[in-house]
């Protein structure tokens, strides 16, 4: 009878799921196509066995450092075991093999001395992996004596004085664990870590923009926000005058485009374009084959001996009979200010409009009309729109000081598109608070702020869970959606085993199995949270 009422508390889908592992540990096991399919879409590296008793006890070190203090009755069983991981990390080498592969995947592998050169996985070189031992053992040493000392603080101090220590505690380990699990890399897991991270991250993200948005669309416009938002558009239009009125730059094409033209660098962006496509008065169809020129010397060179047709050359450099099209246009920095401050200052003046006509706070209009266009894009278009063109854009601009790689471009694209969803989720709960608390809470003295964190909040969260844990688990599968910009998720190495051995089921029913597993412990973990939650609500 305790076993079916256990059976009985299960989710219908754990328990077929439960029921089916059996058979589906004897097909990874028994057949080859599918165990291969599995370390490879998985991500397992090559020696990765040796990585995992030292990620084991990091784990333990850190997560049970952090659980000692939130727990009561069982505190000193799991602050003994994060002891005891601590002590073995420090007085063995266990940890070694995980620390040394942290490292090596964490510097360049080309330029980095501490790195064998060739090596697949990555091996630090024998110099740096003895400073690493020395250091790993110093830093174990120090983390363990810490929590020593601030369990037994926590423990034996009671009263206001122990909660000092007691977020210590939780600080530290929080850093640690949060580092392990989200940055850390995990050589016996790369696929894997690669999407539960993404999909955590990007939750998280999302969950904040989504309250950001929120907050936006809940602002009173006041009498000076109309006048501010105009001498914002106003200043703006100015901006892009005055830009589009500075001095232009004489180009001229020389020779013509029938064949290859040469482009001399610093030509601006849009004569670029009109050469490439012959939107020039008199060009010829097609479009013309461009070769990059340093100086406008050479071009014109090149263009005496034959070597191309044509050249774009500054105007007081290029040869009066050799002229074939010539204009004046802005430099690429100046029209680009331009646009930007023209597009700035035309959103402020529609914003500011709108607010007028509808009585309502201009950013909350923006916070709406973007939550609206975010939720009408598909999330393929938005992850390639932020991934390729917007990051292209952001590391010519800089210079390629900002060039983010394609995961952190993935990440943020997918919170950006969640938080729209997700701030329609918050509002909802936030207008499920009855009015008459807020109302109660203002009276009482409390500030905007104090009402939204004390009282609104904190019975909005109990009701967006639901909605919120479902977000989680579509937000968890769309990681493979990041396949697209080349990551090398779950999905993206389901591809490449599957090219490389041109199997037909095995991939693609092991990536379907993996994300099944993952989406029913995610609900699973939702369901638990939202049954705390309604328990401490009775």
């Amino acid at each position: 009878m305790k076993i079916l009422h256990r059976l009985d508390g299960l989710r219908p889908a754990n328990l077929l799921l439960l029921l089916s592992l059996p058979f589906l540990v004897w097909l990874f096991f028994v057949s080859s196509d599918y165990s291969r399919s599995l370390s490879a879409i998985i991500g397992v590296e090559r020696g990765s066995s040796a990585l995992l008793p030292g990620f084991l006890l990091i784990l333990i070190l850190f997560g049970a450092g952090l659980a000692a203090p939130l727990l009561r009755r069982h505190s000193l069983p799991v602050a003994l075991a994060s002891l005891a991981a601590g002590l073995a990390l420090w007085l063995t080498n266990l940890g070694l093999p995980f620390l040394s592969s942290v490292l090596a995947n964490a510097v360049d592998a080309g330029n980095s001395p501490l790195v064998v050169a060739g090596e697949t996985p990555r091996q630090l070189t024998e110099a740096a992996l003895a400073s690493v031992s020395q250091v790993s053992g110093i830093a174990a040493a120090i983390l363990t004596l810490l929590n020593a000392c601030l369990f037994a603080l926590t423990r034996y101090w009671p009263g206001t004085a122990g909660v000092f220590p007691r977020r210590a505690l939780l600080l530290v380990n929080g850093i640690g664990l949060a580092w392990l699990l989200l940055f850390a890399h995990l050589g016996f897991a790369t696929g894997l870590s690669v999407a539960i991270r993404a999909g955590i991250t990007a939750y998280i993200l999302a969950s904040i923009l989504a309250l950001v948005w929120v907050g936006l669309m809940q602002l009173q416009p006041s009498r000076r926000t109309l006048p501010a938002f105009l001498v914002l558009a106003l200043a703006a239009l100015s901006l892009a005058g005055w830009q589009m009125l500075q001095p232009r730059l004489p180009v001229a094409l020389i020779g013509d485009a029938s064949g290859t033209v040469g482009i001399t660098a610093g030509t601006p962006g849009q004569i670029v374009d009109a050469v490439r496509y012959g939107t020039y008065p008199d060009a010829p169809d097609g479009e013309a084959k461009l070769r990059t020129i340093v100086t406008a010397e050479d071009a014109i060179a090149q263009v005496r001996a034959g070597k191309i047709s044509g050249a774009v050359v500054p105007t007081p450099l290029a040869p009066a009979e050799l002229i074939r099209w010539q204009t004046e246009v802005l430099p690429d920095a100046r029209a680009n200010l331009a646009t930007t401050a023209l597009v700035l200052g035309i959103a402020l003046t529609l914003l500011a409009a709108c607010g007028f006509i509808y009585r309502r706070h201009p950013l909350s209009i923006a916070a709406e009309f973007l939550i609206d266009t975010l939720r009408g894009i598909p999330m393929l278009v938005i992850i390639l729109y932020i991934g390729l063109p917007l990051a292209g854009v952001l590391k010519s601009s800089t210079g390629g000081f900002l060039d983010p790689p394609n995961l952190l471009r993935g990440i943020v694209a997918m919170a950006i598109a969640y938080s729209a969803y997700m701030a329609e989720i918050f509002r909802a709960g936030i207008n499920a608070v009855p009015r008459g608390q807020v109302e109660a809470a203002r009276s009482l003295g409390l500030t905007r702020w104090q009402t939204a964190r004390h009282v609104i909040l904190p019975q909005a969260f109990r009701i967006v869970i639901p909605p919120m844990g479902n977000e989680f688990i579509a937000i968890l599968k769309d990681t493979s959606l990041l396949s697209i910009l080349s990551i090398r998720d779950l999905t993206q190495r389901m591809r490449e085993f599957q090219s490389a051995t041109f199997l037909t089921f095995a991939p693609y029913n092991t990536v379907a199995i993996v994300y099944v597993f993952l989406t029913l412990i995610a609900a699973s973990l939702v369901a638990r949270v939202e049954h705390r939650f309604r328990t401490h609500r009775h």
